[in-house]
C-alpha cells in the first residue's frame, strides 16, 4: 500500500459509487477491499490532512488502501467528479500510520456489484 483514499459523503450510496468511479475512472489499483470508516474518524482525517476547520459532518464513510502513489492519486482523482469527498492519505501525513495499523480491523464493505473491482 503506497496511500490511502478516505471518502466521505452523505450516504453509503454515495460512498459506493465513489469506491466504484476511482476504479472506472480514476484507474486506480486497490491493494485490498474498501472497508467501513467511523465517520467521526473520517472528519478528523479530513481535519488533519487538510489543516483546515470542518465545514460539514459526514453521514457514511470508507477508506480503502491504494497501489497508487499519492501524488498520481491526486492527479488522476483531479480529472473525475466522485459523488463524495476524497482524499488521499501518504505516508507523509502523521494520520497514516494509525490508518495502517486500524485498517485490519475495521469491516469490510458491503459492495452492491463486487465485480467492478476484481
Amino acid at each position: 500500500m503506497k496511500s490511502f483514499a478516505v471518502i466521505r459523503a452523505d450516504s453509503s450510496a454515495k460512498v459506493n459509487i465513489a469506491l466504484r468511479d476511482l476504479v472506472r475512472y480514476g484507474h486506480m489499483s486497490f491493494d485490498d477491499s474498501p472497508k467501513k470508516m467511523d465517520p467521526r474518524t473520517a472528519d478528523s482525517v479530513l481535519v488533519d490532512v487538510m489543516h483546515t476547520e470542518l465545514r460539514s459532518s459526514c453521514g457514511s464513510a470508507a477508506v480503502v488502501p491504494l497501489g497508487d502513489h499519492a501524488s498520481s492519486a491526486i492527479g488522476r482523482l483531479k480529472k473525475i467528479h466522485p459523488p463524495a469527498h476524497v482524499i488521499i492519505v501518504s505516508p507523509q501525513h502523521s494520520v497514516f500510520s494509525k490508518l495502517a495499523s486500524d485498517i485490519d480491523r475495521m469491516p469490510e464493505m458491503d459492495l452492491r456489484s463486487e465485480e467492478d473491482f476484481e
